[in-house]
């Protein structure tokens, strides 16, 4: 344990008397003592330990305010296990203090395992899941994926990548490219059909469970477009698939949403539009968002994954030719800095 984590001796504290309450609702008799392991950290401020003795095995989230809100996270995995996705159990929370304690849905993600020989098989997991939540999801208590929510997304692109990260500012020029740019993604997000939206739906957040899979991060789940969750599984921040193959898997979850009665697009065309315009809109972000962390939160690591997303970009972009205002601004922005 870190000499000064005071945030984890009071975990700690607090989580005592709830494992002991715990065991004895469940008749499982004493509470071994065991120390909380680090079981993984992300973007943002929250931590994960694990507490694990013999069949025993607990996830611990520190979620420390105010820089983060577990309101969400309990609410939205209610909302999904009532769906009949496969999220953590709740078994004590302390949302004041920003302490959760968890079911664990396993050691590995979709991330550590997939390759090219399990992905047909993995994905078709993760499909099934997506289609459950947006087939059954009560979607009455979240907020929507409004025009106010795209627009600050994907202000976080010139804000922190292009004028922090890059050193410049639009010229004129480029202002109304971008302007117009961000006007054609927009729109096309507001006039596809909505459904519930995790945000992030990626292998990283996906565990190899039983039932698989195990769905984490749900946090920030919004109503929004129906392509949104599909389009991020498969253009991911850490791993990229050929895009003749992610053509395939698009087509077979089409086919399955309609098959269910979701709402998507009358046309694949349509759909594999749609699809693509989300997707810029995502990367645009997440670029964005992959700077910040850099600059402000001192994490440069996610730094590296940027080029796969211009990548993910320029295959929209020689496809979609009503894009060719973004092609041109960023055909034009200056190169990376070099590393000193």
């Amino acid at each position: 344990m870190p000499q000064h984590d005071q945030r984890l001796l009071d975990l700690n504290a607090w989580l005592e008397p709830h494992l002991q309450a715990l065991f004895a609702r469940r008749g499982w008799g004493d509470v071994p003592e065991v120390s909380l392991v680090a079981a993984s950290s992300d973007a943002s401020f929250r931590r994960y330990f694990r507490w694990e003795a013999g069949q025993h095995s607990f996830i611990l989230m520190d979620a420390p305010p105010p820089q983060e809100n577990c309101q969400p996270f309990v609410s939205i995995a209610a909302i999904l296990a009532e769906a009949g996705v496969h999220v953590p159990e709740i078994l004590a929370a302390d949302l004041e203090r920003g302490f959760l304690l968890l079911s664990d849905l396993g050691r590995q993600t979709y991330l550590d395992v997939i390759d090219g020989e399990n992905a047909d098989a993995l994905f078709a997991d993760a499909i099934s899941a997506l289609l459950t939540f947006q087939a059954n999801a009560d979607q009455a208590v979240l907020p929507s994926y409004d025009e106010a929510l795209l627009r600050r997304e994907l202000q976080l692109f010139p804000e922190w990548y292009v004028q922090r990260h890059l050193g410049h500012s639009f010229t004129a020029d480029e202002q109304r490219l971008w302007d117009q740019t961000c006007r054609v993604l927009i729109d096309s997000a507001l006039a596809q059909p909505t459904v519930l939206v995790h945000r992030d739906y990626m292998p990283r957040n996906l565990m190899l469970s039983e039932p698989n899979p195990g769905v984490l991060d749900f946090q920030d789940a919004v109503i929004g477009p129906v392509t949104y969750d599909i389009t991020s599984l498969f253009k991911d921040a850490f791993l990229s698939w050929p895009e003749g193959r992610v053509l395939g898997w698009l087509q077979g979850y089409w086919d399955s949403a309609r098959a269910r009665g979701i709402p998507v697009q009358e046309s694949f065309a349509e759909f594999h539009r749609a699809s693509d315009l989300m997707g810029l809109q995502r990367h645009l972000k997440v670029i964005g968002i992959f700077a910040r962390i850099c600059h402000r939160d001192g994490k440069p690591r996610y730094l590296a994954d940027v080029p796969r997303f211009f990548a993910y970009l320029d295959i929209v972009l020689e496809r979609r030719p009503e894009l060719a205002d973004l092609k041109r601004l960023l055909q034009g922005l200056p190169q990376e800095p070099v590393a000193s």
